[in-house]
């Protein structure tokens, strides 16, 4: 089955918003085994909303289009579809009931242009939206599917997980089964290199990289009659992958969502290790990264935003003597920062970063993307001296990617070493 993505909203071509509808789409849809070839974004336009669903339903099997469900005059997506079907409009009482009950329940007046919502296609499958007011329907016709989701993330992916997926999932056939090997300290180019044989084999194992800020994903999949053969399939080739690549992979998981602080903040939950952090540069962005995952509370002892050198000897004991021959942006800096908050705060694991973010303050000798980043733990201090490029938000989240790496790593020694 081929599935093409239409996202209906001019506020999306004014780059007022991003499309990530689209994102959780193609992702939702690729794990059904529905090869996603195509994504249009169109205006509020009838015309030139016709056009597009003409165009996808030219060339794909399936169409979801997302947006243009609300009781405004320019909110057309449904009788774009039912005309082009051909297809009257029928109002559906139990589905404006459910409206009015929502605007009872949040406490505000239900006009009657909602009543507009609760208009579908002849023969269409409504979907009750359990988060909003506008349904979404699915709708078969001429050997063509056409599911019609509301545009708020929110919304749309709680009417797909619940209501459409299960129904697409009956027609395809087939499972595809993935896993994300996520990898840290190793760039592209390399990956690609040592994973050649398997990037380039041809069967039923397909393996593809993924660049993203500072890391590498390796997507492992296969496709089969059930999830279970499917994975049966991929576990081997992933464990073969990770052999090659070492301590490099942080971490292999069913989604490719998965972020380096959460795997972070689990290994700290899970073996009850303490963490603190001073920051320079990164300005909180460690501690902030932390505290995404929950229950972080547990092992959290303290966060500083450091930048004031009183500050570097207030709360990690960082000596005067050290800042007068170092300065702030040094190796030096760096241990003493990282070895006194650990005393200080008594955290298993202390992580401490100072460096010069830009765009300005540098110099020949200490240029803009020089960091420091140290940790210090039971089994002693390392420090990572990097020098980054590009912007002053790149070079804090490289950083802080850094830190939450070398925490990983120090958690993992600890552990190893107990």
């Amino acid at each position: 089955m081929i599935g093409e993505i239409v996202a209906i909203g001019t506020e999306l071509l004014m780059g007022q918003i991003v499309n990530g509808d689209a994102q959780f789409l193609s992702r939702r849809l690729q794990s059904l085994g529905i090869s996603v070839y195509y994504h249009q974004t169109v205006g509020d336009n009838p015309g030139r909303m016709r056009e597009a669903l003409a165009l996808a339903l030219s060339r794909s099997d399936l169409v979801i289009t997302t947006g243009g469900l609300g009781p405004t005059q320019d909110d057309l997506s449904k009788e774009i579809v039912a005309d082009y079907f051909g297809l009257p409009m029928e109002f559906d009482q139990a589905s404006w009931a459910a409206i009015d009950a929502y605007f009872a329940r949040t406490g505000r007046t239900c006009t009657l242009n909602n009543r507009k919502q609760a208009m579908f296609a002849r023969g269409a499958v409504i979907l009750p939206n359990a988060c909003g007011t506008a349904p979404g329907c699915m709708l078969l016709h001429g050997g063509k599917i056409v599911v019609q989701l509301p545009g708020p993330p929110a919304e749309m992916e709680q009417m797909f997980d619940s209501q459409v997926y299960g129904r697409l999932a009956g027609m395809t056939g087939g499972c595809i089964a993935s896993r994300y090997i996520r990898i840290y300290g190793m760039g592209e180019s390399q990956v690609a290199q040592l994973c050649a044989r398997w990037i380039e084999a041809e069967g039923g194992v397909t393996v593809a990289p993924y660049c993203q800020t500072g890391q590498v994903q390796l997507r492992v999949t296969a496709r089969a009659e059930s999830e279970e053969q499917a994975l049966a399939l991929v576990e081997p080739v992933v464990s073969e992958i990770c052999g090659v690549l070492g301590s490099s992979v942080y971490a292999v998981t069913p989604s490719s969502e998965t972020t380096m602080q959460e795997i972070v903040g689990e290994l700290l939950v899970s073996r009850g290790l303490t963490v603190s952090t001073a920051e320079s540069c990164t300005g909180g962005l460690v501690a902030a990264k932390l505290v995404d995952y929950p229950g972080i509370s547990s092992v959290l002892r303290e966060a500083h935003v450091t930048y004031a050198n009183e500050a570097k000897v207030r709360y990690c004991g960082v000596r005067p003597e050290t800042l007068r021959a170092y300065g702030a942006v040094s190796e030096q800096t760096a241990r003493e920062m990282a070895q006194g908050l650990r005393k200080e705060s008594g955290a298993d694991i202390a992580v401490a970063t100072t460096g010069i973010a830009g765009p300005g303050g540098g110099t020949p000798e200490k240029p803009v993307g020089l960091v420091y980043v140290a940790c210090a733990c039971a089994q002693g201090v390392s420090v990572e001296r990097l020098l980054l490029g590009g912007s002053r938000a790149r070079i804090r989240e490289l950083s802080a990617l850094r830190a939450l790496d070398m925490i990983r790593r120090a958690a993992l020694a600890e552990t190893a070493a107990t």
